[in-house]
């Protein structure tokens, strides 16, 4: 148990039995009244944004999340199974828990995976990953005033812009956040 005075970006709080991530947090001391915290919470299952304000000095349930490094090893029908880097354990991820991630994972990937009460609520990726074009049209080049961009589609099957001069196979980074291009791999 916490108050609002004890919180922090990116905690963890339960609040209502839900899990809630802490965005942005402001302390506000008004000229008349009392003061309070006006929080920006994100949900840790839906992902949806939500303001919320507490009175200064309430108690909070802080919810206490293990962060665990673990690897990704291959697809079984919906599931994704991932071993954890200490112990060696083998667990089954479903498709709805790892989201978007999937579109940047490749077998043997290294993630961190949020672990609460035994439940896998998220997959955390390195904020960008070397992947593979497997097709892209040839650029052409021609009159532009700025750089121009085509559709690559990558090893993972994901589609997104690259620049003219990026050639099929070639290695390159992608962001893990929106999906963009960032450069070539080394």
């Amino acid at each position: 148990m916490a108050t609002t005075n004890d919180l922090k970006n990116g905690m963890t709080l339960d609040i209502d039995g839900q899990l809630w991530n802490v965005v942005e947090f402001q302390h506000v001391k008004p000229g008349k009244g009392p003061a309070f915290v006006r929080t920006k919470l994100k949900s840790v299952m839906t992902g949806k944004v939500v303001d919320k304000t507490f009175n200064a000095g309430v108690k909070i349930d802080i919810a206490i999340l293990e962060k665990r490094e673990m690897q990704y090893l291959y697809r079984d029908g919906e599931d994704f199974i991932f071993m954890d880097a200490k112990t060696y354990d083998q667990t089954a991820i479903s498709s709805e828990t790892v989201g978007d991630a999937a579109n940047y994972m490749l077998e043997n990937t290294d993630a961190i995976v949020a672990v609460h009460e035994g439940n896998a609520l998220y997959i955390e990726l390195a904020a960008s990953v070397p992947l593979t074009i497997t097709y892209t049209e040839p650029g052409l080049q021609g009159d532009r005033s700025s750089g121009g961009t085509k559709p690559a589609t990558l090893e993972t099957g994901l589609e997104i812009q690259v620049p003219l001069f990026i050639k099929q196979d070639e290695k390159i980074l992608v962001d893990t956040r929106d999906g963009s291009y960032q450069g070539r791999a080394n």
